[in-house]
């Protein structure tokens, strides 16, 4: 399919798939090198910006995000803004206070979170590259349930500047393609140091020709609590790797369950602060009754226009951030993290990945997600949560289908500023990997 055919066919596809909030209206994409499209949380200046919230409904951004400058710079035509879970909150993107992405093996299922639209576009259009943004999860987990590559680098290899924060010490903007090879070459397009970005500005250079990965550890608290279908794929994809060459050992990782409850209260925590900015005079929505007291109007503003899911999470980081809870739940929070990060580099001093399972099930049913507490939905990214909050690169690899026809992905995470290895591993897993692509109609 040609970028003229995609382009002719784009709002067709949307209606079917619901995979973007804003899309451009060009059938003719010029002298462009290729397409691509953008969570709806990165900053454009040609299209709206909602974050997935009602809140922002009319904001158009009087500037692009550093990482879709770079990707305009290198020939790149935006097609689209994806739609997310509203802010990021969430794990299956049925949290939008807009459009819900369908997944594109089955209309009926979710295609994770919360970058689920970026996942879907990349797995429906060929040659086509999207930007998600990771948290706690959010381009892995979409990867995993839309059966494409995703990988989201090192905290600060990539400029968050343009991106509208959920977690400011946890956001990582990466790279989600059908491709393994596209992991490698648009992660080096908006990689980089940025000035208007101080937490992208002391890194190491990104090498296209790294280390090969020769080894993985599988931590044993990695492979509970899987289903039988994932369980089983998961152990016939570490065979094949061992078929390629690749020495694994099983380790202990004891701090990875303590990961989920700390990322909980750190991420709400950034979360309730970032936040406090939508009060319905600066940006987006703007129709409260402006004869109103400002706090009146600020509480009246926020509960009709924020969903349910951020008010639980403003809610839950102003609670752990107050006078008298700070250190019992945030300070520790953050301690948590320091000894993730220590288990992460104990483990990885002696191999080049920590591999285990993406997700524990494959994409959920709608009527199923609906029938989940918020607890249960918090639950399921117990094995995304660890390498986020510890900052470190880690990809989302297709290894495989359930009984439905359901995409499975292991996930591989990296050691700081290594993410050579995984660009590794991912090329050479895909030239074995028999990957069935989902039938796409419009």
């Amino acid at each position: 399919m040609t970028m003229n055919d995609i382009l002719s066919k784009l709002k067709a596809t949307n209606d079917r798939y619901s995979m973007f909030h804003a899309m451009t209206e060009d059938s003719d994409p010029g002298e462009s090198k290729f397409l691509f499209s953008a969570k709806d949380n990165l900053t454009s200046c040609d299209m709206e910006t909602c974050s997935g919230s009602r809140i922002l409904i009319g904001y158009r951004p009087a500037f692009d995000a550093t990482s879709i400058a770079k990707m305009r710079a290198a020939g790149g035509k935006l097609i689209g803004k994806c739609n997310m879970d509203e802010f990021g909150f969430g794990t299956f993107s049925s949290n939008s206070g807009l459009e819900i992405p369908r997944n594109p093996y089955d209309l009926e299922r979710a295609c994770g979170g919360s970058s689920g639209g970026s996942a879907c576009a990349a797995a429906v259009f060929e040659d086509h590259v999207s930007l998600g943004v990771s948290t706690g999860g959010s381009i892995c987990c979409p990867a995993s349930f839309c059966g494409v590559y995703g990988i989201a680098p090192t905290y600060g290899r990539v400029s968050r500047y343009g991106l509208i924060d959920y977690g400011n010490s946890l956001d990582k903007i990466g790279v989600i393609s059908a491709r393994a090879g596209d992991l490698r070459r648009y992660v080096h397009v908006i990689a980089g140091k940025d000035e208007k970005d101080p937490t992208s500005c002391v890194q190491p250079e990104l090498k296209d020709e790294g280390r090969k990965l020769k080894s993985v550890a599988i931590p044993k608290e990695g492979v509970e609590g899987l289903s039988k279908d994932v369980e089983k794929t998961f152990n016939d994809s570490v065979e094949a790797l061992k078929g390629i060459g690749v020495d694994v050992e099983h380790v202990e990782m004891p701090s990875l369950k303590y990961a989920m409850p700390a990322y909980y209260v750190l991420a709400t925590s950034e979360a309730s602060t970032n936040l406090a900015r939508y009060v319905g005079m600066r940006y987006g929505q703007q129709k409260g009754d402006l004869s109103l007291k400002f706090d009146d109007y600020f509480s009246s503003f926020r509960s009709e226009y924020f969903g349910d899911e951020a008010k639980r999470r403003i809610l839950l980081g102003t609670y752990t951030r107050m006078a008298g809870f700070r250190d019992r739940y945030y300070a520790k929070a953050l301690k948590v993290r320091q000894i993730v990060i220590k288990d992460y580099k104990r483990v990885l001093a002696d191999h080049d990945a920590v591999l285990a399972p993406t997700m524990p099930f494959t994409a959920p049913r709608f009527d199923d997600i609906s029938k989940m507490s918020a607890l249960d939905a918090y639950k399921a990214d117990y094995l995304t949560i660890p390498a986020n909050i510890a900052g470190t690169p880690h990809m989302s690899v297709p290894c495989g289908y359930d009984g439905d026809g359901m995409p499975i992905g292991m996930q591989f995470v990296a050691d700081h500023w290594n993410e050579e290895v995984l660009f590794d591993i991912a090329e050479r897993w895909e030239k074995g990997f028999d990957m069935k692509k989902p039938e796409v109609g419009a």
